[in-house]
């Protein structure tokens, strides 16, 4: 069934209802469950987190929030390769390694959360790992955009990114669900503080096994790594993968090229630990500009053949096109904040919604467990299952009315959630009672996780409609690998504002970057004399 494709233009109608749809509905279809196990696998540290608060593992909230951070690290560097993988590998060979080595993550966890004593390094390379699941998205989104034509990008790439991002949800759902039963062996671990999954609250003192976290993924990753090879292909059409090496040739080159970007997230992480962890306490706004330009100067110099350096500086044509920033701080505004947001509403609410704000001696104190606390393991999936799920239906509106235009009303939307989450994010943490603000601060967090995912649909179709084939899929790569950092940001953001006692200054910035995206929306693609106007 899969092969490689000499021929492919989809833009010819007779050639596309022919031969071209079903060709290309094939190959989403194999892709969105891979992308699906790749989002899960690289944010699973949001859930598996939390279980490591409530067993008591000794790591602090801090930690636990730099942990759940590191994979968007990762997996938004990884990105930067994989922005090019398809030109220089092929959609088949790519897919089908970055899905199959999504397993040494998954087993690495699996094994470590069986040990008590497994130090936190491990657990940071193991994080490190997973943003495999991360850099998988842009290799995707890129090989999916060259297989359909522009007027059916909006719903195609919508698909493939929404019904991926349902990782997210799913992994929400079915780790806490998972770690209730002894299904992969192991000795279970006792409970310290409750737990939950989506069926109800589990009392302190419950056996949970946490390893579970790790092993579920491969009941799905094995079939899936065979379904990638069996049935996807390879485009070596001149616009997509013209010159793609024997199949050993090309593994070489994807292991040669996302190890640049191991190398380069691994040693920004240590530049941004503080001292007493053995790092330099170097600010992430110095070190993350700094780790996207060595990952790209790596990739330029790497002696892989002159081959490789043609394709490779043939799509670096990108990064000379205004709007290839324009739409990447556009795509950090939705994207970004869908990952992020993903990545860190579990430990938020745990941290938030968990304790009872009590004043001891004067000093407003945020360690007694609330008994009342709702579980952050029932309603953490809930955002990221809306935002995932509306995600096509944003691609779907912006065919019809524009993308810009959509991405606009979406961002105000965004502003507003963003400043109303705020709001309550600050009354539930000098609060003795913070489960009274849950409510509303759920479902203003649910509006926001709505906007972010209509906003990333409408943006591929934007994409789809400024750059020309070639560049689309390059571009779609580049600004998923940017906006991806936001599921590092993010959490950490929230994290140092929850250590400062002001979670609620986080959100304002979120807004007020909001607002800034609306104006270079605006300029770009919406006012009278825009450079693409669109619609």
């Amino acid at each position: 069934m899969a092969k490689n494709l000499t021929k492919w233009d989809p833009e010819n109608e007779k050639f596309w209802e022919q031969e071209g749809k079903q060709i290309a509905s094939r190959n989403l279809w194999i892709s969105i469950p891979s992308l699906l196990c790749g989002f899960a696998v690289w944010l699973y540290w949001s859930i598996v987190t939390v279980q490591m608060l409530n067993i008591g593992l000794p790591f602090t909230q801090a930690e636990l929030f730099t942990l759940a951070g590191i994979g968007g690290l990762s997996g938004a560097t990884l990105r930067i390769p994989s922005s090019f993988l398809i030109r220089i590998a092929g959609g088949r060979n790519t897919l089908f390694l970055t899905t199959s080595m999504l397993m040494l993550p998954a087993i690495g966890t699996g094994i470590a959360l069986q040990d008590s004593n497994t130090p936190l390094w491990v657990y940071q390379v193991l994080a490190l790992l997973s943003g495999l699941g991360g850099g998988n998205f842009a290799s995707s989104m890129s090989n999916i955009s060259f297989f359909y034509p522009k007027k059916k990008q909006g719903l195609a790439l919508g698909l493939n990114a929404g019904l991926g991002n349902f990782g997210v949800t799913t992994m929400q759902i079915l780790i806490p669900l998972v770690m209730t039963m002894g299904i992969f062996g192991g000795e279970p671990t006792i409970l310290k503080s409750a737990s939950g999954s989506l069926i109800g609250k589990v009392p302190a003192g419950s056996q949970t096994w946490i390893h579970n976290a790790g092993f579920i993924w491969l009941v799905f990753l094995v079939p899936l790594a065979f379904a990638t090879w069996k049935g996807m292909n390879n485009i070596l059409a001149p616009h997509v993968s013209p010159n793609v090496d024997s199949t050993t040739g090309a593994f070489t080159k994807i292991i040669m090229m996302l190890t640049i970007g191991f190398v380069t997230a691994g040693a920004g992480f240590m530049l941004m630990q503080p001292a007493e962890a053995g790092g330099f306490g170097i600010s992430k706004w110095v070190v993350i500009p700094v780790i996207i330009a060595a990952t790209l100067f790596l990739l330029r110099i790497v002696p892989a053949g002159e081959q490789y350096k043609q394709n490779l500086s043939r799509q670096y044509k990108i990064f000379n096109n205004k709007h290839t920033w324009a739409m990447t701080i556009i795509y950090t505004m939705t994207f970004g904040s869908f990952i992020g947001y993903s990545a860190a509403l579990a430990l938020s609410i745990q941290v938030i919604f968990g304790f009872q704000h009590v004043l001891v001696d004067g000093v407003l104190t945020h360690t007694t467990a609330n008994p009342a606390a709702p579980s952050a393991l029932m309603y953490a999936w809930i955002g990221p299952f809306v935002g995932a799920l509306i995600r096509p239906v944003g691609g779907w509106v912006a065919d019809k009315m524009g993308g810009a235009k959509v991405t606009q009303i979406a961002s105000f939307v965004m502003v507003g959630a963003a400043l109303g989450v705020a709001h309550y994010m600050k009354l539930a943490y000098a609060s003795e009672t913070p489960e009274e603000f849950f409510t509303t601060f759920l479902l203003l967090f649910i509006t926001l996780f709505c906007a972010t995912g209509i906003g990333n649909g409408s943006t591929f179709r934007t994409v789809a409609v400024v750059f020309d084939k070639e560049q689309a899929g390059p571009v779609l790569g580049w600004t998923s690998a940017v906006a991806a950092y936001g599921a590092f940001i993010i959490p950490q953001i929230i994290g140092e504002q929850i250590k400062a006692a002001t979670p609620e200054v986080a959100l304002y910035g979120f807004a007020v970057f909001y607002g800034i995206c609306i104006i270079i929306n605006w300029w770009f693609y919406l006012r009278k004399n825009a450079y693409v106007k669109n619609p």
